[in-house]
């Protein structure tokens, strides 16, 4: 009688102390988290472009066996091999109708040089990274039979000035106001040129995407958005179109203007201070 007493008071015990560990252990009721459309002022101070080396060229190549390296300057071309660092003035590019080509001819006293920049995945032979285009140089001396051609991979600059928070302030000509996005914040952009993505706010939803950047052109793409449901949505689809629709970019006076070839400034935004 004595030992089941003992086992009682023994099995009361570990039911009690397991209920009192379930009690502890249970998680905390789900509450409801106001997210801010924009991002906190650490966020923006903290936000600056990585692993970007800035030296004014807009567009780098390099090849392997041999070893070699082109840039692409507003005012200069400059190609360096393992001889020499051969520096042209530049020229206009001659752009192929049917696809995403371009070739560059430049010509001086000294040297002719061709280079041709196709919208083809590359990947380099040496290290294994895979860029967005092939590039195939050309050059000779001026007058000089032998013509030495390089293969390899490159890349556009993404423009550091578009690395940053933009808010919506003019559409189609017009200023906009919070009211007409439903009292919330207005339409804004976060880009960031180390990975070409942006996320944002649409005037009601959030939204992701990436960019296609060639320089003077800017482009939105696989713009992805949440599916919420506001007041006056037709100006959120009237923003979502016109980014969408952009194709070229201007950045002056703290602000970005984005335009579709037949309209000028169709979305314009001022950086988020």
């Amino acid at each position: 009688m004595k030992q089941i007493f003992i086992l009682s008071c023994v099995a009361l015990l570990i039911f009690g102390c397991a209920e009192k560990k379930k009690e502890t252990t249970s998680e905390p009721e789900a509450t409801e988290a106001v997210v801010d459309t924009l991002p906190s002022k650490e966020k923006k101070r903290t936000m600056e472009p990585i692993a970007i080396k800035i030296d004014g060229s807009y567009f780098k190549a390099t090849g392997t066996e041999p070893f070699w390296g082109l840039k692409l300057f507003g005012d200069k071309v400059e190609l360096q091999t393992m001889e020499d660092t051969i520096t042209t003035p530049p020229s206009e590019a001659i752009k192929a109708q049917d696809g995403n080509i371009k070739m560059f001819r430049m010509q001086t006293e000294a040297t002719q040089l061709d280079v041709i920049i196709s919208h083809k995945e590359c990947t380099n032979a040496m290290s294994g990274e895979v860029f967005p285009y092939t590039v195939t140089v050309s050059y000779k001396s001026t007058g000089g039979d032998e013509t030495k051609v390089y293969e390899g991979c490159g890349a556009y600059i993404t423009d550091y000035r578009l690395h940053d928070i933009w808010v919506l302030e003019k559409m189609n000509g017009n200023a906009v106001s919070k009211e007409e996005f439903g009292g919330r914040d207005l339409p804004n952009l976060e880009i960031n040129i180390n990975n070409n993505r942006f996320s944002g706010y649409s005037g009601c939803n959030r939204m992701t995407g990436g960019i296609f950047y060639e320089e003077d052109v800017l482009r939105f793409t696989q713009v992805a958005t949440t599916q919420m449901a506001c007041p006056n949505m037709d100006k959120e689809s009237t923003f979502l179109t016109a980014l969408n629709g952009s194709t070229q970019y201007k950045v002056e006076n703290n602000r970005l203007y984005l335009s579709n070839g037949s309209e000028e400034n169709i979305l314009i935004f001022k950086k988020w201070d």
